[in-house]
């Protein structure tokens, strides 16, 4: 399956290849702030399966184990469309909106809920974890 997601402008583009590895929900407060909503959603791709075209700048910030999280966005509209974690060098986060593909799959973990809104629903049978998924455990 080939999809593609943009930023507002169209400016920057990811065309991916296959099915993402995970498509994970998250509620920590940098999300939030990322994205201007209560929660962050991005589907992680194996790096090759991922074309990149557009310019994009970085914001990069530590995490509690203290890796660096990359997002990248469109100098143009400023829609934050790619996100690269230390963590896990080999895959590329994309902002599932940037899809703007309403049958796209499900999260199938959600994280940081120690910062969920109450009144945002999720998935039945998802993963839950209070703060990031445990080192070491399967990428999906």
């Amino acid at each position: 399956m080939k999809r593609t997601a943009t930023c507002n402008c169209g400016a920057l583009r990811a065309e991916t290849a296959g099915e993402p590895g995970a498509v994970v929900a998250c509620h920590c407060t940098d999300c939030q702030r990322r994205t201007g909503s209560v929660i962050g959603v991005a589907a992680y791709y194996p790096k090759g399966d991922v074309k990149i075209t557009g310019e994009s700048r970085a914001f990069s910030r530590p995490t509690t184990s203290g890796k660096a999280f990359t997002q990248k966005f469109c100098p143009n509209c400023g829609t934050t469309l790619l996100l690269i974690s230390a963590a896990k060098p080999d895959y590329i986060g994309i902002a599932v909106g940037g899809f703007a593909d309403a049958s796209f799959p499900a999260p199938v973990r959600s994280v940081w809920e120690q910062s969920h809104h109450a009144w945002l629903g999720l998935p039945e049978g998802i993963k839950h974890f209070a703060r990031g998924r445990p080192e070491g455990s399967p990428q999906t």
